[in-house]
């Protein structure tokens, strides 16, 4: 396999505000907060996926979630880049993203382990926690092949999932599937705004975020 970089189609500089609101909206969406953002949904707005929990064990599992998809992995990160085992917490090149990547996927894995083994949670919220699990292996492999956006992957997997409940479930779920649209394509354009990203990274991440929530159902 040929290691010469590819010279990338140089894209119009935009204006400051808009590369700041594409910042914002690249942090706001991380794809390591996606999945508190759909535990958040399942436990406050869905009326049906844990009907009958108090909100004190709603809260702690939102914060389980939380701890265990985004604060920990965030966390190993940043101990990377202390001890120099990467150059940038931006993870700007696909060797730096390998060993954050095999890290994630052990965290993610046990996210959905702890949560499986549980008999009261429904079978939307693991079936999204396995998705999100095989998106982060998705997108370490597809890491070997090109640097593709984990934005990508993380909306792609959000969109597909209010996807499945607008065709699972009776309630006006495809107003929230709209939502997860709008917010899939700010955020990938935000990505090409402010990363150096290419169409082909951003489509394929798109793919398989989509691929792996259709995937887990499947499995499951």
């Amino acid at each position: 396999m040929s290691t010469t970089p590819v010279t990338a189609v140089p894209r119009p500089q935009q204006p400051a505000p808009i590369r700041v609101l594409a910042h914002l909206f690249s942090y706001v969406f991380h794809p390591l907060f996606i999945p508190a953002y759909v535990t958040a949904y399942l436990l406050y707005v869905d009326p049906y996926s844990f009907a009958g929990i108090n909100y004190k064990y709603k809260f702690f599992r939102l914060i389980s979630v939380f701890f265990n998809t985004a604060l920990i992995p965030g966390f190993a990160v940043f101990l990377m880049w202390r001890l120099k085992l990467i150059q940038s917490m931006q993870l700007r090149t696909q060797k730096e993203r390998i060993i954050p990547y095999a890290a994630a996927m052990i965290f993610y894995f046990w996210a959905w382990y702890v949560f499986h083994n549980q008999k009261d949670n429904p079978q939307a919220f693991l079936d999204f926690l396995l998705g999100s699990f095989l998106g982060v292996c998705a997108a370490w492999f597809l890491n070997i092949i090109a640097k593709v956006s984990m934005h990508a992957i993380g909306v792609g997997g959000l969109a597909t999932f209010f996807l499945l409940q607008a065709f699972n479930q009776q309630d006006v779920t495809g107003v929230y599937f709209s939502i997860a649209i709008l917010i899939t394509g700010i955020v990938c354009t935000s990505r090409l705004i402010v990363s150096d990203h290419t169409q082909k990274e951003i489509y394929m991440g798109l793919v398989g975020g989509a691929f792996c929530q259709l995937l887990a159902v499947w499995l499951q």
